[in-house]
C-alpha cells in the first residue's frame, strides 16, 4: 500500500524543508503539519503542508508516517505521548540530531515490535538559521541521511521501504549505522564544530564587544569558523544533554591538542601540527 498521508510534527527548518520536498519530487497523497497556529499557517502559505493543525490526535489520524521533528528530547516527549495511539501499521520516524536515547525511548514504548514502528533518521542538513521562512525544497539533495536501525529491521519492504524510497528521491545519501557509533560520530562531525564556532564567537565578543569590524577585517576564515555560531541554543541544548559523554570527550581531546600547540608555539612541533592537519581529507567548498 502506497503512503497516502503524512504527519510532520515541528513546521521548521527541517520539517518544512522535507515537506516542500515531498511535494517537489511529486508526492502524490497529504502532509499534515502540528505545530503552533502561527507557524501552521506560514507552512500552509508556502505550500509545505495541506492542512496544518494544533490538535496531536487530529493531527496524526489517519496518517500512515508520522515524522517528528522537533527538537531531541521533544521528539522523546512525542514517543511517549503519541506512540501508544498510533495505528499498529502506522511507521513513526524522525530527523533527531541524537539517536541512542530516541532509540531507547522507542524500544520502551514499542516493546518487541519497536522494529516494525519506528525509524531512527538523521539528516546531516541544515542552516544556521532557524524556522519555516529558512526552509529549502532542496535542503537534502546531496546530503548524508543516517539511518539507525534495530536488530533484523527490514528497511526494504512495506512502510520502511517506501518511505527509505522518497528519502532517496529527495536527494539524500542514505547511511545505516548503530544509534552509538552515530552519536560518537556525530560529536565529532558535528557537535564539536558547533561548539568551537560557539566559544570562538563568544570569545570574540568579550574581547572586542559586540561591534567590531571583527568578521570584515578577518576575511572569509573567520566568516566561515563564526558562521554557525548563530545556531539556536534551543536545538543545542538538547543535543548536548542526549549526547553530553560523546561531546565532553571530544572537547576533552580538543583542549588537550590546543594545549599542546600553545606550549609549542615556537618549536618544531608546531610545524608537526600543521603536517598532522594537511592529512585530513578536506571537503569540497561550498557552492
Amino acid at each position: 500500500m502506497a503512503i497516502r498521508q503524512i504527519t510532520i510534527i515541528g513546521t521548521g527548518l527541517i520539517g518544512a524543508s522535507l515537506a516542500l520536498a515531498f511535494k517537489r519530487h511529486g508526492f502524490p497523497g497529504r502532509i499534515i503539519g502540528y505545530d503552533h497556529t502561527p507557524a501552521l499557517q506560514r507552512a500552509e502559505d508556502c505550500g509545505a503542508i495541506d492542512r496544518g493543525t494544533p490538535h496531536i490526535g487530529d493531527a496524526i489520524q489517519g496518517s500512515d508516517v508520522v515524522v517528528l521533528a522537533t527538537p531531541v528530547l521533544s521528539i522523546m516527549d512525542f514517543i511517549t505521548r503519541i506512540g501508544p495511539s498510533l495505528g499498529s501499521k502506522t511507521l513513526l520516524t524522525d530527523v533527531g540530531s541524537t539517536k541512542a536515547q530516541i532509540m531507547k525511548r522507542a524500544a520502551e514504548v514499542f516493546g518487541k515490535n519497536a522494529g516494525a514502528r519506528f525509524l531512527g533518521g538523521h539528516p546531516m542538513a541544515g542552516k544556521e538559521q532557524s524556522g519555516i521562512e529558512y526552509a529549502d525544497a532542496g535542503l537534502f539533495e546531496g546530503a548524508a541521511w543516517f539511518l539507525t536501525t534495530y536488530p533484523d529491521q527490514n528497511l526494504n519492504t512495506g512502510l520502511h521501504g517506501q518511505y527509505v524510497e522518497w528519502l532517496e528521491r529527495i536527494g539524500a545519501r542514505l547511511a545505516t549505522i548503530d544509534a552509538g557509533e552515530h552519536d560518537r560520530l556525530c560529536a565529532w562531525i558535528s557537535h564539536l564544530p558547533q561548539m568551537i564556532s560557539t566559544a570562538l564567537a563568544a570569545v570574540l565578543t568579550d574581547e572586542y564587544g559586540e561591534e567590531a569590524p571583527l568578521l570584515d577585517a578577518g576575511g572569509r576564515a573567520l566568516r566561515e569558523m563564526t558562521r554557525i555560531s548563530s545556531s539556536p541554543y534551543s536545538m543545542w541544548r538538547d543535543i548536548a544533554v542526549t549526547n553530553k559523554g560523546n561531546i565532553a570527550d571530544a572537547l576533552l581531546k580538543l583542549e588537550q591538542r590546543l594545549a599542546h600547540i600553545r606550549e609549542n608555539l615556537d618549536t618544531r612541533a608546531l610545524a608537526e601540527e600543521f603536517e598532522r592537519a594537511h592529512h585530513l581529507r578536506k571537503l569540497p567548498p561550498t557552492k
